[in-house]
């Protein structure tokens, strides 16, 4: 019979992670029971995804059937979805704040103005369609580039670029409890007027719906502003587009170039669509940074302990 140590070491870097940022979420809904609401809910929903991470880790171990090692390696895709709506719930009734004031004057201590305002000088139904239909990219580029791991048998480099990129979106997550911002459409510009000031061409207004109903504010929302999600800072798209160009190369991936000019251009969008406020760019890049950096370590870790 395997013993719980034995268990444990069946466990990816990543699942491990996994483990423990249920923990960390599980944690925070209990301190904060009388503010966040559902929180029993929450509970059990962390409890799940540390108990599948767990169970399809033994399972794939054992049977290694098509079904369950793919469960195994994509369970994260739904997971990081479901706890970026989990913090929805938890961050404005624990907060009850917004830091977007202190934002918009570092822009200004760096710019003397507004860079979403500066660049809405260039802005043009065509450079918009294109940076909209860009920025509606996000999503699939790590699924994208951990295919491509897996039709090039790269297994260890898909292994590795799950855990860096799950990583690094849980430290955003961690970034948007402790910075909630909602962004510059909302606070320098008329979130009602974006279609009308900013048109694009053809797919531009359908792609924004979508974009605002997965941050809680579908089309009629009134007061969209203390509705939509808190997170802003740091710009999870600079990070992780970041990320995945940065282990493109590194894993010499075949589509890095695709990565690499999707994700530039991705970059640009999010001030340029305004979404985001550049010090939240800037603060993306050093999380990216320390991801690499302090992940690098905690895989080798987890590593080790697994071969122990």
């Amino acid at each position: 019979m395997k013993t719980f140590t034995d268990i444990l070491k069946n466990l990816r870097a990543v699942d491990f992670i996994v483990v423990v940022f249920c923990g960390v979420l599980s944690a925070i809904n209990l301190i904060f029971t009388g503010s966040v609401p559902n929180w029993h809910l929450h509970i059990i929903i962390n409890f799940f995804f540390a108990s599948f991470a767990i169970l399809s880790s033994v399972i794939h171990e054992r049977k290694n059937t098509l079904l369950w090692r793919q469960l195994h390696l994509w369970y994260l895709v739904p997971m990081i979805f479901i706890f970026f709506k989990e913090l929805y719930n938890m961050i404005e009734p624990i907060r009850q704040t917004i830091c977007d004031p202190a934002l918009i004057q570092i822009d200004r201590f760096i710019f003397h103005a507004d860079p979403t305002v500066i660049l809405f000088n260039i802005a043009n139904p065509y450079l918009t369609e294109l940076l909209q239909i860009v920025y509606g990219t996000f999503f699939f580029l790590p699924v994208i580039l951990g295919i491509d791991f897996m039709r090039q048998r790269k297994v260890h480099e898909f292994d590795y670029s799950a855990f860096i990129i799950v990583f690094g979106f849980f430290l955003s997550f961690i970034g948007y409890i402790l910075v909630p911002a909602i962004g510059p459409r909302f606070t320098l510009h008329n979130f009602a007027a974006t279609n009308s000031e900013m048109p694009g061409l053809f797919v531009t207004n359908f792609l924004r719906e979508i974009v605002n109903t997965g941050e809680s504010i579908p089309l009629g929302t009134l007061n969209p502003a203390l509705l939509v999600q808190r997170d802003c800072f740091p710009s999870g798209h600079t990070q992780m587009t970041w990320l995945v160009m940065l282990l493109s190369i590194k894993f010499k991936s075949k589509l890095k170039w695709l990565f690499i000019v999707d994700g530039t251009l991705l970059i640009f969008a999010t001030v340029y669509l305004r979404y985001h406020y550049v010090v939240d760019l800037i603060a993306g890049i050093f999380f990216m940074i320390f991801t690499l950096w302090s992940g690098k370590y905690i895989y080798g870790w987890w590593e080790e302990i697994r071969k122990a």
